[in-house]
């Protein structure tokens, strides 16, 4: 009776815990009863529950499923039945997430992730321009410098880490833009690299608040930038009719369609965004790709080479100024954050390897889905500039056979390759 007593206080100590808080009442009971009758530790309870997370979000039979499954075929007492159950669980839950993820088509894109939110007006004395936020020595790091012109993003991208930036459900737009920019203290002696797309899609809400004319502006008045707008939108009507200074270049997302389907809802389709970056090409506006996240899943090969080539047959290196390379790559707020939210998702199904202070593949596994991309765009090496995001030296040198000594001689190379293209474009 005491024993009992004991561990109804150990699990009600437990069940505050969010994750467990955030599941239905069906799954929380099939984690008590499982604590209950093996005497589950505080870590144990916490790792069958995010396990039984895990298969709801990748759409996978259910933790009371696969218990009883395992209850079945394993037959000891006690301490080594508790022992076996939870390592046959492990060893399932690292077996679908060691394979390549299964997506399946889809008719058309869920609308059900997207959610409505409130564009609103912020002047507040927060600053707008600062380092990138995933910028890390651990990794090979450009020096991106970025400006949080929108705060807050309402396209949905189930892997996206703005969510854990900006969580009260709303698109912020500086009021007073325009005057913080003026204000920033750039150094006329120095050359930036910076972006807008961190803090949100640059593109996504248009010129609302007079958002992009203030960049525009900010761009035209600082010839030693490179400003980049990046997206995943089609909403380039803005920029067809408003005069972009040489310095300014687009870049979209890419990924193929059935992982856009899957992963990336409220976005343009693949198409939509293959065919605005070439119509702001036409008009003489550098745009660019990034690559990122391409992820390990069943007909990836194909798919992402079907990608390539449509890339390579639209545009000319000479209207591209730079390709990156990139994976799924998560800090463990997001983490915590996707499996709070209760959605289906297969973006945590990977092995979570340990990377850089954050968790993504394998590098056995980076390095071979860089490696075949980056061979398939052998036609544009040495025309376009490539680089990788987030990435350590030893992925960089195994992928593409070299590595810059610092990230200052990155940096510098990037803003040369990208700003000679601008000359060129216009």
């Amino acid at each position: 009776m005491q024993a009992d007593l004991n561990y109804n206080n150990r699990f009600n100590s437990f069940s505050q815990d969010a994750l467990y808080q955030s599941l239905d009442k069906e799954s929380q009971f099939v984690i008590r009863n499982f604590g209950f009758k093996h005497c589950l530790t505080y870590q144990e309870l916490k790792q069958v529950t995010e396990i039984s997370i895990d298969l709801k979000m990748w759409k996978e039979p259910s933790l009371a499923k696969q218990l009883l499954k395992l209850d079945y075929k394993i037959r000891s007492n006690g301490q080594q039945q508790k022992k076996k159950l939870l390592n046959a669980l492990r060893d399932h839950w690292r077996t679908l997430k060691d394979q390549e993820t299964k997506y399946e088509p889809l008719m058309k894109k869920s609308k059900s992730r997207i959610q409505s939110r409130k564009v609103t007006q912020i002047n507040g004395d927060n600053k707008v321009f600062g380092m990138c936020p995933v910028a890390s020595e651990k990794t090979v790091c450009c020096n991106l410098m970025t400006i949080d012109a929108v705060q807050g993003c309402g396209l949905g991208c189930s892997y996206c880490s703005i969510q854990t930036f900006y969580t009260n459900g709303k698109i912020a737009v500086e009021s007073n833009l325009a005057e913080k920019l003026k204000a920033i203290p750039l150094d006329p002696d120095k050359n930036y690299h910076i972006g807008s797309g961190q803090s949100s899609d640059s593109l996504a809400i248009g010129n609302t608040n007079g958002v992009l004319d203030a960049q525009l502006d900010f761009a035209r008045k600082n010839s030693n930038i490179i400003l980049e707008f990046k997206t995943k939108s089609k909403n380039i009507k803005h920029l067809l009719n408003a005069d972009v200074p040489p310095n300014v270049f687009v870049s979209w997302s890419m990924n193929p369609q059935l992982f856009i389907d899957h992963e990336e809802h409220g976005t343009a389709s693949l198409e939509q965004r293959l065919a605005a970056a070439r119509a702001l090409a036409d008009s003489g506006i550098l745009v660019g790709f990034h690559f990122h996240p391409i992820v390990n899943y069943q007909g990836w090969k194909k798919d992402y080479r079907y990608l390539v080539h449509k890339v390579l047959a639209m545009f000319s290196p000479s209207e591209v100024g730079l390709v990156s390379l990139g994976t799924l790559t998560f800090i463990k707020p997001l983490i915590q954050k996707l499996r709070m939210s209760g959605i289906d998702s297969k973006v945590l199904q990977i092995p979570m390897d340990k990377a850089a202070g954050k968790k993504s593949y394998p590098k056995s596994t980076k390095k071979k889905i860089f490696q075949m991309v980056w061979n398939e765009f052998r036609p544009w090496h040495g025309k376009v500039f490539f680089y990788m995001c987030m990435e350590e030296r030893e992925i960089w040198n195994a992928v593409f056979g070299n590595c810059y000594e610092d990230n200052s001689e990155f940096e510098t190379a990037l803003f040369q390759h990208v700003s000679g293209k601008m000359s060129y474009a216009q």
